[in-house]
């Protein structure tokens, strides 16, 4: 299932997807400036961020939360150029 929300040229989709029937991964894809290089290997650290807001917190709670869970977190700016993509898997028998 694939929901698309497009605000102001942006684009946001959200993809889920049951792998085998042990495991949901769930995707969250935008068209924004994507991920900033100089973080990309410490980007789920605590006090991470390139930004002139937040606290570089977010990332490093949703990533305790999911491996809480026995799931992953991943991250990779979109081939394309344009945004970047966040994921995670939870198996179901969790």
């Amino acid at each position: 299932m694939t929901k698309t929300h497009q605000h102001s040229k942006r684009v946001i989709s959200i993809d889920i997807n049951i792998k085998d029937k042990h495991e949901v991964v769930i995707s969250i894809k935008d068209t924004g400036t994507g991920i900033n290089l100089e973080i990309m290997a410490w980007l789920f650290t605590k006090f991470a961020t390139k930004s002139d807001t937040g606290t570089g917190l977010g990332l490093f709670i949703s990533k305790a939360i999911i491996e809480g869970h026995s799931g992953k977190i991943w991250a990779e700016n979109n081939p394309d150029g344009k945004g970047a993509t966040f994921a995670f898997s939870i198996p179901l028998n969790a």
